[in-house]
């Protein structure tokens, strides 16, 4: 039976990957960007993840399509990378309230229609560096690291009512960022890596959709790593 699955930031990357491999899977996939623009084969609406308002319009769209949403995918995220003694204030508040107030408006109101259904699925996306650390990256470890605190939150939170609530946290993924960074600084990366490469975008995919599926259901406030032994012990 398809489900209603909402994925933000769905657009493009990892994003992207998820919102097709959930939609082979059978289920009804939107997915939100701030722009709006149609994909192929997935329904696209348009959502500004810093804007209540905008959420809520999303959800309201994304029901009267395809019923209550069951399945959410908090992925939306943005970086403006600075060293912290260069950082403004409107560079860390940026990132913190797309990358985790945003993830928090999306919850919030996903979780009413799943607490009537007393089920669903919260999956957040998270990154290595929430628990890890990166240099120059201090705003969006810092939300990445705030989303493992919200999920496990809301793992305990919402758990009676039959909804779990995970988070995925990727490594470094083959992308078109990855691509254009200098030979020695992909170099040094994938030595940090015991796997010795990037991961694919299907590859944190499918990490996702094993979350979001039959075989996850008494899996809840975990941390599912996608990063090659990077992050190991973190």
């Amino acid at each position: 039976m398809a489900r209603s699955v909402l994925v933000t930031g769905g657009n493009r990357g990892i994003g992207l990957a998820i919102a097709r491999r959930l939609a082979a899977g059978g289920d009804s996939v939107t997915v939100t960007s701030r722009s709006g623009e149609p994909l192929d084969g997935l329904a696209v609406v348009r959502c500004d993840v810093r804007d209540a308002a905008s959420v809520d319009a999303a959800f309201a769209e994304t029901e009267k399509r395809q019923g209550p949403v069951e399945v959410l995918v908090a992925n939306a995220g943005v970086t403006r990378d600075q060293l912290l003694a260069l950082m403004s204030e409107d560079d860390f508040a940026a990132v913190l309230d797309t990358n985790l107030a945003g993830a928090y408006r999306a919850a919030r109101r996903a979780v009413r229609g799943m607490m009537r259904m007393r089920r669903g699925r919260l999956i957040f996306i998270s990154s290595v560096v929430g628990l890890y650390g990166s240099g120059g990256q201090a705003n969006y470890a810092a939300s990445k690291a705030g989303l493992v605190g919200l999920a496990r939150s809301l793992a305990r939170e919402l758990g009676s009512r039959g909804i779990t609530s995970n988070v995925v946290a990727p490594g470094f993924v083959d992308s078109d960022m990855t691509a254009a960074l200098p030979e020695e600084r992909k170099a040094a990366i994938l030595s940090a890596v015991p796997l010795g490469r990037y991961a694919a975008a299907e590859e944190v995919a499918a990490a996702v959709a094993f979350l979001g599926g039959p075989d996850a259901g008494y899996i809840t406030g975990a941390v599912i790593p996608v990063d090659g032994g990077l992050g190991m012990g973190h």
